[in-house]
């Protein structure tokens, strides 16, 4: 009899083992409150028990340790009052219970802003997390414009498609054209509703066996904004920062106009550079910093 009840136990012990073992290998999405008016607007659910949104992230911040520490995978989620409302609707669910808020944040892991949870203290976590809210919905807007934007009335074609096979090559005669180095592009697209912004980093050598190393998710980001201002036709502008070991700073622009990407002079590039964007007043050259003209990069399209 001894010898069954250890049996026994030695069972237990490794059907626990293997279950923490397969709990390792089950990922995890925490839905975090970032913003104090979104917190806020969560207490008016008597389920949700927090009352203070600093000590609130603290405890996000001990929960997201803990589960890194148990080896288990976690990916944080930006957590929208304004949307979990409008889902509980949708889906006939009672907003006001934990089940449904982790029903929520689990089908946000698929289609919300996310990021993997590596360690990252929670003051460096909520910004991070913000500014990839504002990228993915950035390029959903961009991806919405080019979809809407309709057909030639001349030839027929997709005028969003042709747009966006015209950003890929711009944006590979921007990145060809760019001296070895760090090269930090911006686009910048004003649309009716909102400002389009999109941010690529891109480094380059000045040996021809080495492509140009750029970030996958950045580059077709930038391509799509950049591909809304052609198909819109309107305003916008481009930036290009490069930074190489030993030498000074190169900024080189471009602006949008009538669906062409048109590059600068010298002199309109340090306009532009040197001028307080809200207010029009002169801002001082930073020293070091050379201002360059802009280089071809953008072929005629036949869509206006």
């Amino acid at each position: 009899m001894p010898r069954k009840t250890n049996d026994t136990g030695t069972h237990r012990t490794r059907t626990t083992d293997r279950r923490r073992t397969l709990r390792r290998e089950v990922p995890g999405t925490v839905g975090l409150l970032a913003d104090a008016g979104d917190f806020a607007a969560m207490r008016g659910y008597r389920s949700f028990t927090f009352d203070d949104h600093r000590d609130y992230l603290h405890q996000v911040d001990g929960l997201l340790r803990s589960l890194a520490a148990q080896g288990i995978h976690t990916t944080v989620a930006l957590f929208d009052p304004d949307e979990y409302a409008q889902y509980c609707g949708e889906h006939g669910l009672d907003p006001d219970t934990a089940e449904t808020r982790a029903r929520f944040t689990a089908e946000l892991a698929g289609s919300g802003a996310v990021l993997p949870y590596t360690g990252q203290p929670i003051d460096e976590l909520v910004p991070l997390l913000v500014d990839e809210a504002v990228r993915q919905a950035t390029w959903e807007y961009a991806t919405g414009l080019l979809a809407e934007v309709g057909r030639c009335a001349d030839c027929g074609e997709d005028i969003g498609r042709a747009s966006f096979e015209r950003a890929t090559d711009a944006l590979e005669r921007l990145v060809a054209g760019a001296p070895p180095g760090h090269h930090h592009f911006v686009c910048s697209v004003p649309t009716e509703t909102q400002q389009l912004v999109a941010v690529l980093h891109a480094d380059t050598t000045d040996d021809p066996g080495t492509p140009p190393r750029v970030e996958g998710r950045e580059g077709l980001d930038f391509v799509t904004v950049l591909a809304a201002g052609l198909a819109l036709g309107g305003p916008g502008g481009l930036v290009l920062r490069s930074t190489a070991e030993g030498q000074g700073d190169r900024v080189h622009g471009w602006r949008l106009d009538r669906g062409r990407l048109i590059a600068l002079s010298a002199a309109a590039v340090f306009n532009a550079y040197c001028t307080d964007a809200d207010t029009g007043d002169p801002v001082a050259p930073e020293s070091g910093v050379e201002y360059c003209p802009g280089y071809e990069v953008d072929a005629p399209g036949p869509h206006h």
